[in-house]
C-alpha cells in the first residue's frame, strides 16, 4: 500500500539533466506569455504552434501556497487512502493512478477552488460542481488523449500538488506540431478551445520527463481538476 503523503516542502531546485539525456523534443520555440502566464514553462515545435496555442493553454506558477497545498492534501487524502492504485483504465488513458470526484468541500478549499473558477472560466459560464481529483502514483503517467466531450466542455483547469511534471500537447493533424508545458508544484494550467479538442495532451513517464534539456523528476502528482459542462447536444 502507498504510503499517505506528508506534503514535503518543495526542492529549491531541479536537476540538470546528464549530457547523454538529450531534451524530449528538440527545437524548443518560447510561446509569449499572456493574462499571467510565464513564457519559461512553455516550449512549442515552432512559431506557428506558439501562434495556435495562444491564449489556449497557459500554467500559472505559484499559483497555491505551501499551506493551501497542505490544507487540500489534508482534506483529500483520507478519501485517496481507501482507493488502490488502478494500473489499466476504462479507456486505456491513464495508468498507475487513482480518482474520485468530490462536490461537498471545507470552506478553506471551497475558497481556493472559486480562485480557479474566477481565474480559468468567464463570468456566467456553466461548470460542474463534480471536482475530479486523479492521485498519479510515482510510477503512473497520463497517455495522449482528448478528454470526451460527454464529459465537459471547452475548459479544463488543473493544480498539481506534490510534484512538478511535463505536460505534452500533441496535434492530432500532424504529430510534428506539439507544446510541452512544464506544471511545477502548486501551479494553475489552463486548457481551452483548440488546445482542448484539437491537441492531444498526457503527462510524461518520470523517466521521460524532461524539459528543455531539464530532467523534471516526478514524484506521487495529485490533480484537482475543475471542468466546465459540456455544450448542450
Amino acid at each position: 500500500m502507498h504510503r499517505a503523503a506528508h506534503f514535503p516542502p518543495a526542492p529549491p531546485t531541479m536537476h540538470r539533466a546528464a549530457a547523454r539525456l538529450p531534451p524530449a523534443r528538440p527545437g524548443p520555440w518560447p510561446r509569449r506569455a499572456l493574462c499571467g502566464e510565464a513564457p519559461a514553462l512553455l516550449r512549442a515545435s515552432g512559431p506557428g504552434v506558439a501562434r495556435r496555442l495562444r491564449g489556449q493553454a497557459g500554467v500559472r506558477p505559484g499559483f497555491l501556497s505551501g499551506p493551501e497545498e497542505a490544507a487540500l492534501g489534508q482534506e483529500l487524502e483520507p478519501q485517496l487512502r481507501r482507493r488502490r492504485y488502478q494500473f489499466d483504465h476504462w479507456d486505456g488513458a491513464i495508468h498507475g493512478f487513482r480518482e474520485t470526484e468530490i462536490a461537498q468541500w471545507s470552506e478553506a478549499s471551497r475558497e481556493i477552488l472559486q480562485r480557479v473558477r474566477d481565474t480559468a472560466f468567464p463570468p456566467g459560464m456553466s461548470q460542474l460542481s463534480l471536482v475530479h481529483v486523479l492521485d498519479l502514483d510515482k510510477s503512473g503517467y497520463i497517455k495522449p488523449h482528448i478528454d470526451s466531450v460527454k464529459f465537459c466542455g471547452c475548459t479544463i483547469a488543473g493544480l498539481s500538488l506534490l510534484s512538478s511534471c511535463v505536460m505534452r500537447l500533441v496535434s492530432e493533424q500532424n504529430s510534428e506540431d506539439w507544446m510541452d508545458l512544464l506544471l511545477p508544484r502548486r501551479s494553475l494550467y489552463i486548457l481551452r478551445g483548440t488546445a482542448r479538442y484539437e491537441f492531444t495532451h498526457e503527462i510524461l513517464k518520470d523517466e521521460e520527463s524532461f524539459f528543455d534539456g531539464q530532467k523534471i523528476p516526478r514524484e506521487r502528482r495529485i490533480s484537482v481538476i475543475c471542468r466546465n459542462l459540456p455544450a448542450p447536444t
